[in-house]
């Protein structure tokens, strides 16, 4: 682990969902997600990685799937189903509700990922879908697009949903405070505490100034509310 890394986890969780409030947003908006859903009702987790969301889903039917070929260090053993998500293993309408978080942007074909998670939906099925805007790249080399809201909605629409709402998570000085604390991760060693007074200061007050962004251009990615077709 790098110090970067090592001094994101040393910080209390308000702090770090101070800093990192995509992450922070995309909690709530799974949380959020999960209470909505009656209990009982089938949930596809389409791309769940390691399952970090399954503890939301408790008193739902929960299906993890994932292609299990994104990141080498995790641990995909605990994967109800490994599939690929542009032909997933599943009959139509099998599903009362889905999610699919910061996943979209590793698949070749998002327009077909997206009508296969309607396919599976039942009519008036509910999906939760997060995608980014601003971000590095990852999980190189399965990392390939980056979404606009313009470029979401109609992706979702020509997939067979409605009622879409797409929130964008967090504006300009948002974006511009997590890149400062980006920034720490290219000071090596003990040299990142050079880079921690420079940089976190900057990264702590930005955030401050978010009312003067109102249209939210510049953000680091949407959080995405949809219904398949009934």
């Amino acid at each position: 682990m790098s110090a970067y890394d090592r001094l994101r986890d040393m910080m209390p969780r308000p702090l770090r969902r101070y800093v990192q409030h995509f992450e922070a947003a995309i909690e709530d908006a799974v949380a959020e997600f999960a209470g909505s859903i009656h209990a009982g009702a089938r949930v596809l987790d389409a791309g769940a990685g390691e399952g970090n969301y399954k503890a939301h889903f408790a008193k739902h039917r929960y299906c993890g799937l994932d292609l299990a070929v994104g990141d080498v260090a995790w641990d995909y053993s605990r994967l109800d189903v490994i599939g690929d998500l542009a032909r997933l293993p599943f009959f139509d309408g099998t599903f009362d509700a889905c999610l699919n978080v910061v996943t979209l942007e590793h698949v070749r074909e998002p327009s077909r990922v997206l009508c296969e998670l309607a396919r599976t939906l039942r009519p008036g099925g509910r999906l939760l879908l997060v995608a980014p805007h601003e971000w590095e790249e990852h999980q190189q080399p399965h990392d390939y697009f980056r979404y606009t809201r313009y470029g979401l909605e109609y992706l979702l629409k020509g997939a067979g949903f409605e009622e879409i709402s797409i929130v964008p998570a967090g504006g300009f000085f948002r974006l511009l405070s997590r890149r400062m604390f980006n920034a720490l991760q290219f000071f090596p060693g003990p040299l990142i505490l050079i880079g921690a007074v420079f940089f976190v200061p900057a990264a702590l007050l930005l955030p401050l100034f978010e009312p003067l962004d109102r249209r939210r251009n510049f953000t680091l990615g949407f959080v995405c509310t949809a219904r398949r077709v009934r």
